[in-house]
């Protein structure tokens, strides 16, 4: 990215690998990375669990599907409330109590299935709990992480917790698997149960994290005051545009069980091998994320990601050869991961800490809804027309809508790292 990066020091070779500065210098942002990470990866065994449960019960893979719903529809209602109590509160009692909620959930969950009490309703209301719960945590969460770290290792903070994320993601469903296979439904319960300790540990080593309030008071943070604050912010607006651009209209992982089966002949693995190329990409994109660290144009560097995401898509949708079509969504997830990052540490550094909270709100609403929304769009442009239509032409959609962003908001590209404006 020509222009866009800040020379290292002589005599320092530039970094490839991820920065681990945070977790060298502040040892509160290093419990809190182990104790996400350690988390994380057990809550994505559950999540295998509950849906492999729902099957068993009914056979239905209509009832596995709304196990997605019953979680989206609290993580959108809550994730705007719970920006609005973490600029209230102590972050560190919030992120505490809701990941507390969270294990006590999966120790519920434990106990049903070593009790023999399979209940479908019981599942799906711990699902929902248990997206209230998360609700409130994430924007606790991100909103800690500024107060920890100076701005400086804020894109290095954002790759480490994308690595959270994304070996979680890979990690998790094997390890649930083997678990449930090998002892019950049960066995992934109770080690998601325990692997919360390592998050609880963390949160409760921190001290406390009242948000700073510019005017003096501690009054009610209020969900309408963060979206008119949003709506004064053009910068971290785009940034939200940018993702949605992305999500909505180039996101092919719905037709991908079509895909494995109409081009490349494939089956069940196959499909699992196309859901896990972006996953592998973005795990990659994160662990050789140290050249980050020296950008300091970081609109332009998300509007060169996102475009690159949808280029990838566009140029998946027309391979025919699985191993061309599985690099080119590594890609794609490799630069999921680099606007992921440049987008976190806009919000977080451009934002005043008694609104991160409630900005952190609205980009678990766009993080959740966009995916869900993109599925439904794919899904009806590939019955209308083809898969590959849906997915190219939505790839294309994407680099296009990207292109009139930055016309629209040319400011957007001219964002220096050195002096945040929201």
């Amino acid at each position: 990215m020509t222009g866009t990066s800040t020379p290292a020091p002589a005599g320092c070779p530039p970094r490839v690998f991820a920065d681990l500065t945070p977790l060298r210098t502040s040892p509160d942002y290093r419990r809190l990375w182990i104790g996400n990470t350690v988390s994380w990866t057990g809550q994505t065994m559950t999540a295998l669990a509950i849906s492999l449960q729902v099957y068993d019960i009914t056979g239905s893979s209509f009832s596995v599907g709304l196990v997605g719903l019953f979680s989206l529809v609290p993580l959108v209602v809550f994730g705007l409330y719970g920006g609005a109590v973490a600029d209230t509160v102590d972050r560190r009692r919030l992120g505490l109590y809701s990941s507390l909620g969270m294990a006590v959930l999966s120790v519920v969950l434990a106990g049903a299935a070593l009790l023999g009490f399979h209940r479908v309703w019981l599942l799906y209301a711990v699902v929902a709990l248990q997206a209230v719960c998360g609700a409130l945590a994430g924007p606790a969460r991100s909103a800690m992480i500024p107060r920890l770290l100076p701005p400086e290792q804020l894109p290095a903070a954002n790759a480490l917790n994308s690595v959270t994320m994304t070996s979680g993601t890979m990690a998790g469903p094997v390890l649930g698997g083997f678990a449930v296979g090998l002892f019950g439904f049960q066995a992934a319960y109770l080690i998601d149960a325990v692997t919360f300790c390592a998050a609880l540990y963390a949160m409760w080593r921190l001290p406390a994290m009242l948000p700073d309030r510019e005017g003096g008071g501690r009054g009610r943070a209020s969900v309408l005051d963060g979206l008119r604050f949003l709506g004064r912010c053009p910068n971290i607006r785009m940034t939200f545009f940018s993702d949605l651009a992305a999500m909505v209209l180039a996101q092919p992982k719905a037709l991908f069980p079509a895909v494995a089966a109409v081009w490349f002949g494939g089956d069940a693995k196959t499909t699992g091998l196309l859901v896990a190329a972006p996953a592998a990409g973005a795990l990659l994109g994160g662990l050789f994320s140290g050249w980050q660290g020296r950008i300091r144009r970081h609109g332009l560097a998300v509007l060169l990601a996102v475009a690159a995401w949808g280029t990838a898509v566009a140029v998946f949708g027309l391979t025919r050869n699985l191993w061309l079509g599985v690099l080119f969504l590594a890609l794609a997830g490799w630069a999921d991961t680099v606007s992921m990052v440049f987008r976190s540490t806009m919000m977080q550094a451009a934002t005043p800490d008694e609104m991160r909270g409630r900005l952190q709100g609205v980009f678990i609403v766009v993080v959740a809804g966009g995916p869900r929304l993109g599925d439904f769009l794919a899904g009806t442009v590939a019955d209308a027309a083809s898969p590959a239509v849906a997915i190219t032409g939505g790839g294309l959609a994407c680099v296009l809508a990207v292109a009139v962003l930055a016309a629209c908001r040319p400011g957007f590209a001219r964002y220096d790292a050195r002096s945040p404006q929201p």
